[in-house]
């Protein structure tokens, strides 16, 4: 999905058939492979929007983020206190 998502940002006029297909062989229906690809679309829209109209981040949006990486954010480590 990542693969699928990074090419579609990255070089959208290079998408194939075949990069739809590699999303059905790994199990993503009809309507997964839809929703990846619009919200793929849709936050690469919003983000032209921004940059085209020379938007800039908040005065209150932290430079860098806490403890080197932002909550949630994949880090390799287990998150504390989300025991079952």
């Amino acid at each position: 999905m990542l693969t699928y998502a990074l090419k579609l940002t990255c070089t959208p006029g290079e998408m194939v058939e075949a990069d739809v297909d590699a999303l059905r062989a790994v199990g993503f229906s009809d309507r997964d492979v839809h929703d990846i690809c619009e919200a793929t679309a849709y936050y690469a829209y919003v983000n032209r929007i921004a940059d085209g109209l020379g938007v800039t981040v908040e005065d209150w949006y932290p430079p860098d983020p806490p403890d080197g990486h932002w909550p949630g954010e994949a880090t390799g480590e287990p998150e504390q206190g989300n025991d079952p």
